[in-house]
């Protein structure tokens, strides 16, 4: 491994060990998991939580919360809601949490394409590209989705609170389904997890589930205008592989592939979603790059 890569690997296992302190037992508990993830990125692929766990756990604070009570039915330890999400945002900010993915997080530019098919079946190839002006909370963001469809080219914005439309450099406003569609798509996303004490959401743990042999943490997150939705977190990597939510009798499932670290940060580059079981978008994100410069102008009315 390079001098710079082991240097790098120290550097963010001591402060893996730092911040176990403020996250109890659970945290503890994953240590090996924590340096794992680390160590491996450099190295060779992720493959989960390692044999030393248990010599991990025997370093425990010798007096947990209750909430950290053995089961037991099955011997399995039961974690909070705050503790399983902020182990998640842990891992997605590659150690340093909340505070690097804010730090590194402050723009995103993001290009890629969908494959959205309509209600009446039509399937549309659509190139697209996403800049984001990060605020303190997801409400406080801007954020702007341009897209090129075969026959048509437009933007959407969402600027602190209020959507609208740009075609031919003439603002609209987009109907109340597309705009449903595109608040969804940020206020039920994973930033909904990752950001959830900024947007003082409720968050609740539903236990624990297994699909497809993959053993899931079920977590639902509230945001104050009770949009409601659950998430399904990986119990070795702490990744969220499946978010789902009801809207409008519709019941929506968002599943997440192919997470890779961007610039010390996890991302999964490719998402398909779907509306009762039927397949209405496929998203593989081709670049996305953090901290870039994005003008200001690009989110305001014309």
């Amino acid at each position: 491994m390079p001098i710079l890569a082991v240097y790098v690997t120290i550097r963010i296992c001591l402060n893996v060990l730092k911040n176990l302190e403020n996250h109890y037992v659970f945290l503890r508990s994953n240590i090996v998991l924590s340096t794992a993830v680390v160590i491996l990125f450099l190295a060779v692929p992720f493959f989960g939580q390692a044999d030393g766990e248990k010599k991990a756990d025997a370093k425990a604070s010798p007096s947990p919360t209750p909430a950290l009570a053995l089961n037991t039915k099955d011997g399995t330890k039961t974690f909070t809601a705050e503790q399983i999400a902020d182990s998640t945002i842990f891992i997605y900010g590659f150690g340093g949490g909340r505070a690097l993915l804010d730090q590194i997080r402050k723009t995103t530019t993001e290009r890629g394409k969908s494959i959205i098919t309509s209600a009446d079946g039509k399937v549309e190839n659509v190139a697209y590209s996403r800049y984001v002006l990060r605020g303190a909370s997801l409400t406080k963001d801007r954020i702007r989705l341009d897209q090129e469809f075969p026959n048509a080219r437009y933007s959407l914005i969402w600027n602190e609170g209020s959507v609208f439309g740009i075609v031919n450099n003439t603002q609209f406003v987009p109907s109340d389904e597309a705009a449903k569609k595109y608040e969804n798509s940020i206020f039920r996303g994973i930033d909904a997890l990752l950001r959830y004490k900024e947007d003082e959401s409720k968050i609740e743990l539903s236990g624990r589930e297994k699909i497809m042999g993959v053993d899931l943490y079920v977590v639902d997150i509230t945001d104050k205008k009770e949009r409601k939705t659950r998430f399904y977190i990986s119990v070795k990597s702490l990744r969220i592989m499946q978010i789902t939510y009801e809207d409008g009798g519709v019941k929506f499932k968002r599943k997440f592939y192919n997470h890779n670290y961007a610039q010390g940060t996890l991302v999964p580059y490719r998402s398909v979603l779907t509306a009762n079981d039927k397949i209405v978008e496929e998203t593989e994100i081709g670049t996305v790059t953090f901290g870039q410069k994005v003008e200001e102008d690009i989110f305001k009315a014309n």
